[in-house]
């Protein structure tokens, strides 16, 4: 069985050869450059054999363009820390333009994805593409608490940058489709009860994220969602046209039975990030993955961590992880 039968497969709920498995993270320092993300991720993939690859670039390179400065620090996550926002008052929001994807930061991504495509040019070894939404990037231009006052005090601005954010990111879609992608990983770190609550959520993300997944590629047959909190609208979200979640199921509910009751799809999770992958060891990544896979029944599970590993992540942790598949196959759960 190959990838993508593998995935198809979980996909709709059946049995498969084995789990089908794969990890990724961010690349600091190396995804400020085309060429040195697409050499990154090329490797990574070329070392471990994951079932898809996900390309993640700097969470910011959506609105980098827009005024926002970042910097790594040295967080074990790989994240660069913002130093400079792109949006301080509430009419600066309505000052956004859409961006061209050929240009900036938006064309140094098109052209990473063009490398790496090049590097898998039969298509067996399917391509994500990491993608914040809307919400995200207001977050990232204003900062949380600004944006959440906002939204509060001068709701119409706030949908007017919406607005602006969502053609940007079916720009950007469009730029995509002619490169080989199997799809996306959708990303929505703001539907948390955290953050917003529920109608918030309906109003301010929920119909902006419904219109770019509605726009994807029919081609596109890899669509997953991160729900990338530990507070998730998991039941909410899980009404939005993805095939897969994936969300921190160790460290947050609902956990993997919790959610394979509410979404019809694949979860794609069972590690934690942190305690497995960055803080376990081999035979605890091992135990685990047998345990998620057991919890599942063998199906709609994609094997991964609930959210990018830490670039701290012991590499034998790494191994266990795409080993421990091979000797729990899914028809043997």
């Amino acid at each position: 069985m190959n990838r993508i039968e593998r995935l198809q497969k979980t996909f709709a709920g059946e049995r498969t050869d084995r789990i089908p498995v794969a990890l990724w993270r961010h690349w600091p320092g190396d995804d400020q450059r085309a060429a040195d993300l697409a050499r990154a991720t090329v490797e990574f993939q070329r070392t471990y054999d994951w079932d898809f690859v996900t390309i993640q670039p700097s969470a910011s390179y959506g609105v980098i363009d827009l005024g926002l400065h970042d910097e790594w620090i040295g967080s074990a996550d790989g994240s660069r820390s913002i130093v400079k926002r792109g949006v301080n008052r509430s009419l600066e929001w309505t000052e956004l333009r859409p961006l061209d994807p050929q240009r900036g930061s938006l064309g140094r991504q098109l052209e990473a994805v063009r490398l790496i495509g090049e590097a898998f040019p039969n298509g067996e070894t399917p391509l994500i593409q990491t993608i914040y939404s809307p919400l995200s990037q207001a977050v990232m231009l204003g900062g949380p608490s600004l944006l959440l006052r906002h939204l509060r005090t001068h709701p119409d601005r706030i949908q007017t940058a919406l607005n602006v954010l969502t053609e940007t990111t079916i720009r950007l879609i469009d730029a995509l489709r002619r490169l080989p992608l199997a799809g996306l990983i959708y990303v929505v770190d703001q539907a948390s009860y955290d953050l917003l609550s529920e109608d918030e959520y309906r109003v301010y993300g929920l119909p902006y994220d419904r219109k770019i997944l509605e726009s994807l590629p029919d081609r596109w047959w890899f669509r997953t969602l991160q729900l990338a909190t530990n507070a998730p609208m998991f039941r909410l979200c899980s009404q939005l046209p993805a095939y897969a979640i994936n969300w921190p199921d160790q460290d947050t509910e609902p956990d993997l039975t919790q959610g394979r009751a509410m979404f019809n799809g694949a979860m794609c999770g069972g590690l934690s990030s942190q305690q497995h992958l960055n803080l376990g060891t081999p035979s605890s990544v091992r135990e685990a993955a047998r345990v998620a896979i057991s919890t599942m029944n063998g199906r709609r599970l994609i094997l991964s961590s609930g959210n990018p590993i830490a670039v701290t992540t012991p590499l034998s942790n790494i191994r266990a992880t795409r080993e421990s598949v091979n000797h729990i196959g899914a028809t043997s759960a």
